[in-house]
């Protein structure tokens, strides 16, 4: 069975973490990325991890970008769909763009990679699709409700099309992290990150590679009773 594997966003933050682990058990990794090429190729340097530069949010953009990583590494056989953006503002200051290009990149790209590995993953009989959701998706958040709508869909995304693929050998599955330590949260304001720290139980934020080690979990051959779950790694933030 193939062990290639897409990571959407694949090359910094959480995507890295998640592209790195899975190279280190094994898996060939693709990891997708939309805008830094410089950055792109440091990473690549670093990890000895193919990179591919190609918009998520658009269709026929996906679909070449999974033909180029399967005629370079073969078929397919994980996608962890990662890729996530934000645009931050309260509804009466959001303009439609914010909106839509949150909605686009970060659930609009679920569809679109999957759409363009599902057939092979169904012809196979086997495929592990992983998508990264958020807890703000399960509990909302504050200047947020493009993200926390992207990242809600996310997480039906994922119950229906794990009804679709588990008669197919196909697992679908979400991990919902709560705030990590990644360049994204370290943008908040000192004063802003202490109190969301308060907040969380184990009192510290999460660790990119913890969110990491729940994909692989996942997409293990031996995780192939699981499918329809979202995982929550929050340290206790939100439980539900």
């Amino acid at each position: 069975m193939s062990n290639v594997a897409i990571v959407t966003g694949g090359t910094r933050g959480i995507g890295e973490a998640i592209s790195v682990m899975l190279k280190d058990s094994g898996f060939t990794v693709a990891a997708n990325f939309a805008g830094n090429q410089e950055r792109a190729d440091a990473f690549t340097a670093r990890t000895g991890i193919a990179s591919y530069r190609w918009d998520v949010s658009d269709f026929g953009a996906c679909q070449a970008g999974v033909a180029q990583v399967e005629a370079d590494l073969g078929a397919v056989s994980v996608l962890v769909n990662n890729a996530g953006i934000t645009r931050d503002g309260t509804m009466h200051k959001m303009n439609h763009d914010m909106w839509q290009a949150v909605i686009d990149t970060n659930l609009g790209s679920c569809f679109n990679m999957s759409r363009a590995v599902i057939e092979g993953m169904r012809a196979r009989k086997y495929g592990r699709i992983v998508n990264i959701g958020s807890i703000n998706g399960q509990a909302g958040q504050y200047g947020q409700v493009n993200y926390a709508a992207a990242k809600s869909g996310i997480h039906g995304f994922t119950k229906a099309l794990a009804q679709e693929g588990a008669g197919h050998g196909i697992t679908v599955n979400a991990i919902a992290p709560g705030y990590i330590d990644t360049d994204m949260v370290a943008a908040v304001p000192a004063n802003v990150l202490e109190k969301i720290v308060a907040r969380v139980p184990v009192g510290r934020l999460g660790k990119a590679s913890e969110i990491a080690r729940g994909v692989l979990f996942l997409v293990e051959d031996e995780a192939g009773f699981i499918t329809g779950s979202t995982l929550s790694i929050n340290g206790g933030q939100h439980m539900y």
